[in-house]
């Protein structure tokens, strides 16, 4: 069997088969003629229909001249059946085969960056070699997590490889951070969140806020908002809401109301439930503890600065609550003001999710599961440090549960890729960051910027305004925001220690910002990616509203936070 290449006018390529004489069928469905008696008769479209299905045969293979007249001829036959005729051009050289390994630009920028500081930079006489030398390794894989050389978890490797194999640390000093217990309980909780997708029961709960709610664009959204801050403590990954409850839920109402991504309709209805989605979920994200996995990671870090924060999911909760829920309620009001839908409302949004959830039928046993582990893993967290439960041990409770009675199975597990990679460079910036600690660079880097502050006789309130500023502007080089945690938390956790400012404030004021600027751009966090991809919302839009909403939530947490945590004895 021979092969030849065929480039239609639109550019796809399409392949097919040239019999050999020998017993095969011919176009027509007969012992093949001689070429010239194909010229005398037109075959027709279903005999020619094999033109237009590609098979896995080679498209590079030279055709022979005995071959040229075959299609031409068919070409003829084909103009003459009104089927599209291939063209005539063919292809005789391969495409360059896709670029493999590191990407070089930014390799070479990732690389020179630690190279400067290490060899380049004069070191100060309060810092020691090995921890000299562990900076420029950690900003090299910091400038490698930003600029993404190779993926994240792979470049992180990278960088612990050669802290061992430069003996900057040892190789039980470098994977030290594995046996993290926060570090396995944010794996855990993408298990979780697979749960609630696998068996349905965020959408069912999203879906009675739509029926209940739903009846104008303003009362969908909110309903879509208030669904998420419920399930928000349950299902701690935003990226797994985004994607597996909310957009589906999105996109189904928007296209019953005619509004199509891509598309000038995309204004009537789907871009205002996207954009209100986006901007909401960073407010539902730091209402709880358990709501995203930066979160967790926040407070281990401020525990290795000597920050402990007593009963933390119930402190996490008591202090963001007020300053989250005005902003959960203020959100999609601005936005319905500022970037209004054509469509105001949604009668037919009700009955929709009501024959959904007729379709769905009643909550099914992995459901019910579902709930009743969530239940007891949430009760666990609020009350464990009474009852001696670690938050960790919890998780790990919630997940046998699960596969016990197999709601999850240990393969559901193995291709949750997300949490294997994330165990991977979470545990190599949480250890890297934490012998950064213990090596003193921290507390230098710390102690410079305080003394700075000082001169310039900024008080601590003052001091404390402009590092969160500073911490929150600076995401707009991130594309992550564990990635931001790992890289900048600790050192403006000390600096403002070192200013002066009381450390739990500044422990949760910074975790609670890690949330708020993950819908700063398209590219800022997992949920960003999500929402952008489906085609709902204008680049600029992005960009202009996600700046706004910014301005909008740091006034509502500076305004309402600033009397609610006075009020609390946090300063």
């Amino acid at each position: 069997m021979e092969s030849a290449a065929i480039y239609s006018t639109s550019t796809t390529i399409t392949s097919f088969a040239l019999p050999r004489l020998r017993s095969r069928p011919s176009i027509s469905s007969t012992r093949l003629r001689p070429l010239n008696s194909l010229s005398t008769t037109t075959p027709t479209p279903a005999a020619l229909s094999f033109l237009h299905r590609p098979t896995n045969l080679s498209l590079f293979n030279p055709i022979p001249k005995t071959h040229k007249k075959l299609i031409a001829t068919i070409s003829a036959s084909a103009a003459a059946a009104d089927i599209p005729a291939p063209s005539e051009s063919i292809t005789t050289s391969p495409p360059p085969p896709p670029l493999q390994g590191a990407k070089l630009v930014p390799l070479i920028i990732s690389l020179a960056i630690g190279i400067a500081v290490r060899f380049f930079v004069p070191k100060p006489v309060e810092v020691t070699p090995q921890a000299w030398q562990l900076l420029s390794i950690f900003l090299s894989t910091i400038a490698g997590l930003v600029l993404s050389p190779l993926p994240v978890g792979a470049w992180a490797f990278l960088g612990l490889t050669t802290a061992v194999l430069t003996k900057t640390l040892t190789f039980a000093a470098a994977f030290s951070a594995f046996t993290n217990e926060v570090i396995w309980l944010i794996v855990i909780s993408f298990f979780f969140a697979r749960g609630f997708v696998k068996t349905g029961l965020g959408d069912r709960i999203a879906t009675y806020f739509v029926k209940w709610l739903g009846k104008s664009t303003l009362g969908l959204s909110y309903g879509l908002t208030l669904s998420e801050a419920l399930i928000a403590p349950a299902m701690p990954s935003t990226t797994a809401r985004a994607g597996g409850v909310f957009l589906p839920i999105i996109k189904s109402l928007s296209l019953s109301a005619g509004s199509k991504p891509n598309d000038p309709s995309k204004k009537k209805l789907g871009s205002f439930l996207i954009q209100s989605q986006f901007q909401s979920a960073g407010n539902s994200s730091a209402l709880f503890l358990t709501a995203a996995a930066q979160n967790l990671l926040c407070l281990k870090l401020a525990e290795e600065l000597g920050v402990v924060i007593a009963n933390p999911w119930v402190s996490w909760f008591k202090a963001a609550s007020l300053p989250a829920f005005v902003s959960l309620l203020a959100t999609p009001f601005i936005l319905y003001k500022l970037y209004p839908p054509e469509t105001k409302d949604t009668p037919e949004a009700p009955a929709m999710a009501a024959k959904k959830l007729e379709l769905m039928g009643p909550v099914t046993k992995n459901e019910w599961v579902m709930i009743g582990t969530m239940l007891l893993a949430v009760s666990l967290w609020v009350f464990g440090d009474a009852l001696g439960i670690a938050s960790v041990v919890a998780a790990m409770l919630g997940l046998s549960i699960l596969l016990l009675l197999g709601v999850l199975d240990w393969d559901d597990c193995l291709s949750e890729k997300s949490a294997w990679d994330t165990l991977a460079w979470f545990a190599v910036l949480v250890g890297m960051a934490g012998q950064l600690t213990s090596l003193g660079i921290v507390s230098w880097m710390s102690n410079g910027v305080a003394k700075l502050l000082q001169s310039l006789s900024l008080s601590w309130p003052a001091a404390f305004a402009l590092l969160q500023a500073a911490y929150f502007s600076i995401h707009y080089l991130f594309a992550s925001q564990t990635g931001h945690v790992g890289a900048l938390y600790s050192a403006f956790l000390a600096m403002n220690i070192a200013s002066g400012v009381p450390g739990v404030l500044a422990a949760l004021a910074l975790a609670y910002n890690t949330n708020l600027f993950g819908a700063l751009t398209h590219y800022s966090s997992g949920q960003a990616a999500v929402y952008f991809g489906a085609g709902y919302v204008d680049l600029p839009d992005v960009f202009k509203y996600g700046f706004i909403m910014a301005i909008v939530n740091a006034v509502i947490w500076v305004v309402v936070g600033s009397f609610w945590w006075k009020f609390l004895g946090l300063y």
